[in-house]
């Protein structure tokens, strides 16, 4: 079975479940490198009440389960660990692909960064 491709615009504004269901906030970004065309990270927003106070988080895409059943997206993380990931606010955002910020990005979610050094 060969798998399915997304646009980007069905992954922005989708709102991301934890493993116990609960929403834990929603896709505004996808952030791309335009030096090897890959998505660096999902830029995925949490917390506050109604939207005020909330922060984003950058998320590898590896660590965003995409269902193909009903159209989900689900990050296996508690909350915990999630309010304490690296995180910026919606007026600063990282727009440089800062090595050790990116590579704390993926340690945190136990992932390893897969970039070639496109961005050295």
């Amino acid at each position: 079975m060969k798998s399915r491709i997304l646009s980007s615009s069905s992954i922005t504004g989708k709102n991301v479940y934890n493993m116990q269901d609960e929403n834990i906030g929603d896709i505004k970004e996808l952030m791309i490198s335009p030096d090897n065309a890959n998505v660096v990270y999902a830029v995925l927003s949490f917390g506050g009440f109604l939207g005020i106070g909330s922060k984003f988080f950058a998320i590898p895409l590896e660590a965003l389960q995409f269902s193909a059943s009903d159209d989900t997206i689900r990050l296996d993380i508690d909350k915990e660990r999630l309010e304490n990931a690296p995180s910026f606010d919606k007026d600063n955002w990282p727009l440089t692909a800062d090595d050790k910020y990116i590579n704390s990005v993926y340690t945190h979610y136990g992932y390893k960064d897969q970039r070639t050094s496109a961005f050295s």
